[in-house]
C-alpha cells in the first residue's frame, strides 16, 4: 500500500505544485525549515528597516491538527486545485472508515471505525494536511502566515501603531479553523513583539476566543531559538550545552582507541550536526564572541580526536555554497540577512555588515 502512496504523491505534488500557497515550506521541494526561518526573519528585518514600526508574532498551536481533516471538505478542496475527481474519490475513500485499535503488550483494545483525520505514519497524510491547509493564508500584504506543515506563524508588520490588519487577520484564522474543523490551542500559542523603538508605550495584549495570549520573550521557531531582540545568544546557548555534553561520549569512545577516522565520523554525526542545525539562518549575524564561544567547543574535539576539524565558519561557507543554488528555483524568496557571498560576516545587530574572508577569520 505504501508503494501505491508513494505514487499517489508524487503524482499530487506534479499537479499541485504550482496551485501551492508560497508560504507553506513542507514537503516541496527545494524547501527546507531553514528557508522558512530566513524567510519570517526576511519579513521582520525588512520592516523594522523603516521609522515607527514594530512586528507582532504569533506563534500557533492546534490540537491534534493531522487528525482533524473531514474527508469530504478535503475532497471540496482537491478539486478546487485540479486533482483529478478519481484522484479526489480514492483519497475520500481511504481516508474514510478506518479501522484502529491500540495494542499495549498483549492486550489489545476493540476496533473502531473512524472518518476523521489522517492516519499517522501514511505516507500521505503530511501532503493531505498542507493541502487542507492551502487555503488558510493571508489577504493583507502586511501580514503574513508562513506554513511549514501545521505548524504556522502569524507575522504582523505594524506600522505608526495600527495593529487593525494583523487583528482582523487572526479573527479571520479563527473563523477559518472553525470552519475548517482545527482547533486553536489557545493555552500553547504564544506571542512575541519585536520592537526597536525607544520609550514604546505597553502595547494592548492580542485576545483569540475570549482568551488573552500570553507574551513571550523568545521562542523555538522551527527548532531555532529567536529571541524579541533578535541576538543569538539564547540560541547559542543551547547548541553550545547539546555539543558540550555528546563530548562527552567522544571522550569515552577515545579511551576505547577507536581509530581516529570512525571519531571523525562520530564527531561530524554526533556533534557537528548539532553546530551546523539552522548554521545559515543564525552564524551570519552572531556576535564574534558568540563565534568564539561556539568554536570553544570544536578544539576539544580536535584534541580528542587528534586531527584538525572544519572551524564553523568553513561549515557555514561550505553549507552557504550548497543552499544558494536552490533559491534560484523559488523566485518569491529574496534573502536579506544571509551573505551576498559566502565570505561575508556580519556581527551582532540587525541590519549592520562588515565583511570579511574566512581565510582571515580568528576564533
Amino acid at each position: 500500500m505504501k508503494s501505491f502512496e508513494s505514487l499517489a504523491l508524487a503524482y499530487l505534488k506534479n499537479i499541485t505544485g504550482p496551485l501551492l500557497d508560497p508560504l507553506q515550506f513542507a514537503y516541496r521541494a527545494n524547501r527546507s525549515v531553514d528557508d522558512a526561518v530566513n524567510m519570517g526573519l526576511h519579513f521582520i528585518l525588512q520592516h523594522l528597516d523603516k521609522s515607527g514600526t514594530y512586528v507582532r508574532l504569533l506563534f500557533v498551536d492546534f490540537s491534534s491538527a493531522f487528525n482533524t481533516i473531514i474527508p469530504t471538505l478535503l475532497q471540496t478542496k482537491l478539486t478546487q486545485l485540479s486533482v483529478p475527481s478519481s484522484i479526489c474519490q480514492w483519497i475520500t475513500s481511504f481516508l474514510t472508515d478506518r479501522h484502529q485499535l491500540v495494542k499495549l503488550g498483549k492486550f489489545t483494545s476493540y476496533s473502531r471505525t473512524t472518518s476523521t483525520g489522517a492516519p499517522q505514519g501514511c505516507v500521505l497524510s503530511p501532503l493531505i494536511f498542507s493541502l487542507y491547509t492551502n487555503d488558510c493564508t493571508s489577504t493583507d500584504p502586511s501580514v503574513k502566515l508562513l506554513k511549514f506543515a501545521d505548524d504556522t506563524t502569524v507575522i504582523g508588520l505594524i506600522q505608526d501603531g495600527d495593529e487593525s490588519a494583523y487583528r482582523q487577520e487572526i479573527e479571520q484564522l479563527a473563523a477559518w479553523c472553525s470552519l475548517n474543523n482545527l482547533e486553536l490551542n489557545t493555552l500553547k500559542t504564544v506571542e512575541m513583539i519585536v520592537v526597536f523603538r525607544r520609550n514604546t508605550p505597553a502595547l494592548p495584549p492580542l485576545t483569540i476566543m475570549n482568551s488573552t495570549v500570553p507574551t513571550v520573550e523568545s521562542f523555538r521557531f522551527l527548532g531555532t531559538t529567536i529571541s524579541q531582540d533578535l541576538k543569538w545568544d539564547t540560541h547559542i546557548d543551547s547548541i553550545i550545552e547539546k555539543a558540550q555534553q555528546r563530548l562527552y561520549f567522544l571522550r569515552q569512545l577515545r579511551k576505547f582507541n577507536l581509530p581516529q577516522e570512525l571519531l571523525t565520523q562520530f564527531y561530524s554525526a554526533v556533534i557537528e550536526s548539532v553546530l551546523c542545525t539552522s548554521i545559515t539562518v543564525w552564524f551570519g549575524s552572531a556576535t564574534k564572541s558568540d563565534i568564539r564561544r561556539l568554536q570553544r567547543t570544536v578544539r576539544p574535539a580536535e584534541r580528542i580526536i587528534g586531527a584538525p576539524l572544519p572551524t564553523l565558519q568553513e561549515l557555514y561557507t561550505s553549507r552557504v555554497r550548497m543552499w544558494t543554488p536552490h533559491i534560484q528555483a523559488i523566485s518569491f524568496l529574496t534573502v536579506c540577512h544571509l551573505a551576498d557571498t559566502t565570505e561575508r560576516q556580519l556581527p551582532g545587530q540587525p541590519g549592520t555588515r562588515t565583511v570579511s574572508s574566512p581565510k582571515q577569520s580568528t576564533f
